[in-house]
């Protein structure tokens, strides 16, 4: 009970001193205001854009596998020598659909510039077409919020039907259902038979609002197998539970035999694997949360010389008050509790002030833009955890200073 009194008077004159000086306790919260400030909204921002990804790939595999000429990430071969691989053929796909065990979902896509859509009175400007094989809209999580997918018929046929996102179904046909209504595409009439749920802004990649999907088997027929103008790619799903390195040799080996390479040559096409495009998100996120400490570090140091300077300044103002206290009998962590709670409370309320701000970015950031900006608890708790850190550290100096003070000398000084 004696050390909860003491504790409650020690919190008890740091307030008062606080609400004496409010100018000095306004500048002093300033530079932990902006510390915090700083630190948690680049960690919220960080956090929001990793949620937003995540949620993207969600129900993604990360074990899929992207059979392609070309590499997605570094690669020890020198470029020279991949612009001389063969490309990618729909025999191979089927080959590998037929020959493969473990195969969950496979589909036969194109790489292709965007493009215009024109319905009759109104053109979507700059849509990115992907002509993929049915299977791709489970690979995809693609999620229909009318019609439907086109189906293993209509893909083998290379049939004229379009799959089309919110924003071009917005754009082509405002205020009427799109499924079954026409539109132009590669100087070609397609039916649409799906529009795409409606999914916001994208964090990683292009939003499916601003997609289209069509039968890869169109591409073939209209510009054949060898065009220089598409790039192809197999994208493959094992099923779960699979080796994914009994998979991926089984794939490679399948594919080599196709080809006919020999046991010296190496293989002409790459087997990109998602799970390292997920890592890859990983490492890029993990960075931006480094050089986000980093940056804020200097303002919450700034912050805290701010505090320390504050803390010496009210000591030497306070060095009479101080010898009063200590020759009534006041003990020295009375005074090294005193000065403390100062620093502390000094700080956490530039913190909630920081985390206030922030907060109040986050519904506006939200309300304005389609991106999610979400200021977590755990990342609330960071911030008053760092700003009590920084008040205890700021202060420590100047509280032993004071505690050690002599009572004679101190009413002395102060006189």
């Amino acid at each position: 009970m004696l050390y909860l009194r003491l504790l409650k008077e020690s919190l008890f004159f740091a307030l008062n001193a606080l609400k004496n000086n409010k100018l000095r306790t306004l500048l002093s919260l300033l530079g932990v205001t902006v510390g915090i400030f700083s630190i948690i909204a680049v960690l919220a921002a960080v956090d929001s854009m990793d949620k937003g990804i995540r949620k993207e790939l969600d129900g993604m595999d990360n074990n899929m596998l992207f059979v392609a000429q070309f590499s997605f990430g570094p690669s020890e071969v020198p470029r020279w020598k991949i612009e001389q691989f063969p490309a990618l053929k729909y025999d191979e796909y089927d080959f590998l659909k037929r020959n493969v065990a473990g195969i969950d979902k496979i589909s036969f896509n194109y790489f292709v510039g965007s493009t215009n859509i024109k319905s009759e009175s109104s053109t979507a400007n700059g849509i990115n077409i992907t002509p993929c094989s049915y299977d791709y809209s489970f690979i995809d999580n693609v999620k229909i919020d009318k019609g439907r997918f086109f189906n293993e018929s209509e893909d083998a046929s290379g049939a004229a039907v379009i799959v089309i996102g919110y924003e071009v179904a917005q754009t082509l046909f405002p205020n009427t259902d799109p499924v079954g209504k026409n539109v132009r595409l590669y100087g070609k009439r397609f039916t649409v038979v799906g529009v795409i749920q409606k999914q916001g802004a994208s964090t990683f990649g292009q939003s499916k609002d601003v997609v289209a999907f069509i039968p890869s088997n169109f591409i073939r027929q209209l510009y054949g197998d060898n065009s220089s103008g598409i790039t192809p790619a197999i994208v493959i799903r094992p099923l779960k539970g699979f080796d994914q390195n009994e998979f991926k040799d089984n794939v490679t080996q399948k594919l080599r035999a196709y080809r006919g390479l020999k046991p010296s040559d190496i293989d002409n096409f790459f087997l990109n694997e998602f799970a390292g495009m997920t890592g890859f998100i990983d490492q890029i996120i993990g960075s931006l949360n480094i050089v986000g400490w980093i940056i804020s570090a200097f303002s919450l140091l700034v912050g805290g010389f701010g505090i320390a300077n504050i803390m010496f300044v009210s000591v030497k103002e306070r060095t009479n008050i101080i010898g009063i206290q200590k020759s009534l009998g006041a003990k020295n962590h009375f005074i090294l509790f005193q000065f403390l709670f100062e620093a502390i409370i000094l700080s956490v309320i530039g913190g909630l002030v920081g985390l206030l701000l922030v907060w109040l970015i986050a519904v506006v950031v939200s309300q304005f833009v389609s991106f999610e900006f979400v200021l977590s608890f755990g990342n609330i708790v960071i911030g008053l955890i760092l700003a009590a850190i920084i008040g205890l550290i700021s202060g420590i100096l100047p509280a032993i200073s004071a505690s050690k003070l002599d009572p004679v000398e101190a009413i002395r000084t102060g006189m």
